[in-house]
């Protein structure tokens, strides 16, 4: 097929507009990087860091000679993984069910829960339903008030839906129960979307801190957002920081930890990224 030059200028555009995009978002990385592997005095160069002239460990081994940030870590993974687990669990379970025709009221059930894509309780009403349910200075603070996205949910009964329904029926005939027709069939058929709202999830549990500020108090149990903001904004005092130190040290410092933050999700991607395009357009294909 032969392409106009009007196509042709269009396809110059747009790969050098996405190249563009593309050096937009990938340079803060480099930045940030850079600075964590250099010398306090490269750190206060102006203009672009793109790899480090002077090369310094000192600030990832003041981040990894922290004793507090292994804690932060451990309750970010802590999180990250049973938060997307239980996620996934319980949106499985809500999305079978919505997406049979036969379920009683489903529209009615449909419309609330579209409902609240539109509409939340709020900030404070969100604070002391879990302050009521004593999750106060809990992991469960983080994990149980992000249990559903309704977004999430969305996609995941549309790609059920999708599913030839002759499999279940097969499956009833052998006497298969609806919680095995789950768990056995559906669920292994789904792994393409599934995969992608657990990334959805994951990425989002990793993420957050706000909830963390809210609701723990105990610093045995911050997780490493929460932990990078104390010491990005609040810096003075933060045993990560000698005080002795200047600007320049303190902030290829915290480069390091930023950067240490972000590495185990970036490298966890890769591995679920071939299913993202692929889940997110056949969870959508069909309502």
């Amino acid at each position: 097929m032969k392409i106009s030059s009007g196509e042709k200028v269009f396809q110059v555009f747009l790969i050098g507009f996405i190249t563009l995009l593309c050096i937009c978002m990938i340079y803060p990385f480099i930045h940030v990087l850079s600075i964590s592997f250099s010398t306090s005095t490269e750190a206060l160069r102006q203009g672009m860091h793109w790899y480090p002239r002077e090369i310094s460990l000192y600030a990832w081994d003041r981040v990894l000679a922290d004793k507090n940030i292994w804690l932060a870590l451990w309750n970010t993974v802590f999180r990250t993984v049973v938060g997307t687990f239980l996620t996934i669990l319980f949106m499985s379970m809500a999305a079978y069910p919505l997406s049979k025709k036969y379920l009683p009221h489903r529209n009615f059930y449909m419309m609330f829960i579209v409902i609240t894509m539109f509409f939340s309780g709020g900030l404070i009403p969100t604070y002391l339903l879990v302050k009521s349910l004593g999750f106060i200075d809990s992991r469960w603070s983080l994990i149980i008030p992000a249990l559903i996205s309704t977004y999430s949910l969305l996609i995941l009964r549309n790609f059920f839906m999708s599913l030839p329904e002759e499999l279940e029926d097969s499956a009833k005939i052998d006497g298969a129960s609806e919680l095995r027709i789950l768990f056995t069939i559906v669920i292994p058929l789904s792994k393409p979307v599934l995969a992608t709202l657990a990334l959805w999830s994951a990425v989002g549990h990793w993420n957050a801190w706000f909830d963390a500020l809210m609701y723990l108090q105990d610093q045995k149990l911050f997780v490493l957002q929460t932990f990078l903001r104390r010491l990005v904004i609040t810096t003075e005092g933060d045993p990560l920081l000698p005080i002795s130190t200047e600007f320049d040290t303190q902030e290829t410092v915290k480069a390091a930890a930023i950067m240490f933050t972000a590495l185990p999700i970036l490298i966890v991607y890769p591995f679920i990224q071939k299913y993202f395009v692929k889940g997110t357009l056949v969870g959508s294909v069909k309502g």
